[in-house]
């Protein structure tokens, strides 16, 4: 055997032999306890404690922070579906510069005047798909 082959396969060797020898590090985790349902509050007031009333429920917002909204009409932003829910005008909502409108069936347009155009439920975002149903 030539030198250099040698010195590579006593590198191998001590090489090899170093990660054998090293035990592993111990990492001691504690245990994930089991979860349990939090207790729900008391509607009553306790007796030590005098009544604090409730705070009234946090208001939808009214914009998207991923979608604008339609140009120049009220609406409101659902977060259950997922679009913009067109205030003065029943079953008709916007996302994306598309208007959708469910009539006993979906269509949509670019404008909220129309023309329309039939789509089925794969045409129009999914939490409307959800709620409407075909």
């Amino acid at each position: 055997m030539t030198a250099i082959a040698r010195i590579t396969l006593l590198s191998v060797v001590l090489g090899l032999s170093a990660c054998a020898v090293q035990q592993p590090e111990s990492t001691h985790l504690p245990p994930i306890p089991p979860s349990q349902p939090k207790p729900t509050p008391s509607t009553s007031p306790s007796p030590s404690k005098p009544g604090i009333p409730a705070k009234p429920a946090k208001p939808l917002p009214r914009t998207s922070a991923s979608f604008a909204p339609p140009p120049g009409g009220n609406s409101h932003w659902d977060p259950k579906l997922g679009v913009y829910v067109l205030d003065d005008q029943p079953n008709t909502f916007y996302r994306q510069r598309t208007y959708y409108r469910w009539d006993n069936g979906w269509s949509r347009s670019i404008s909220p005047k129309g023309p329309w155009e039939e789509t089925d439920i794969h045409g129009v975002p999914g939490g409307l798909g959800r709620q409407f149903g075909q």
